[in-house]
């Protein structure tokens, strides 16, 4: 019942906004432990993202807000998608983080990334959950919230980072 009404809902947001959408379909999301993708096929994905996301990050928070509402504030984890976007942005991230997590390896060093989305920041964690000598964690507030890819020696707990 949840996808459905994850369905409606975006469907719902879109018409008031006066958006036509060929579909809204549900996916498997990238890295993402199981939790689902909607992607909206749209010929109108510019306005539906914005400059630099900024209108898909509303309607992500907004579309987001409305089915917490609906399930009774139960934390429903989903990802929203327009035409493939944060697939293409997942994508890229997954060949950057590869090759900051082997450098923060051969370097023995912590690597600080640029700031980041709350979704490019999750991707960022569950890319290098599991790996050897990493850890990650999110430092700043704001739009300056980065992750650090940090290198741990075995057995040793990281300092907290100011």
């Amino acid at each position: 019942m949840t996808s459905q009404l994850i369905i409606e809902i975006i469907g719902a947001v879109l018409g008031k906004m006066g958006i036509v959408f060929e579909s809204i379909e549900e996916l498997e999301a990238p890295a993402s432990h199981g939790m689902k993708r909607y992607v909206i096929k749209t010929g109108e994905s510019g306005l539906l993202i914005g400059a630099k996301g900024v209108n898909f990050s509303a309607l992500n928070h907004v579309v987001k807000k409305m089915v917490s509402k609906k399930t009774g504030g139960e934390e429903v984890r989903f990802v929203l998608d327009v035409n493939d976007y944060n697939k293409k942005i997942a994508d890229e991230l997954a060949t950057k983080v590869t090759i900051l997590r082997e450098r923060a390896l051969s370097l023995k060093a912590d690597i600080e990334l640029d700031p980041m989305s709350p979704f490019e920041r999750m991707l960022v964690h569950t890319m290098c959950e599991g790996v050897a000598n990493i850890k990650t964690e999110s430092r700043g507030e704001g739009l300056n919230r980065r992750v650090v890819i940090r290198y741990i020696e075995h057995n040793q707990q990281p300092p907290v980072l100011p």
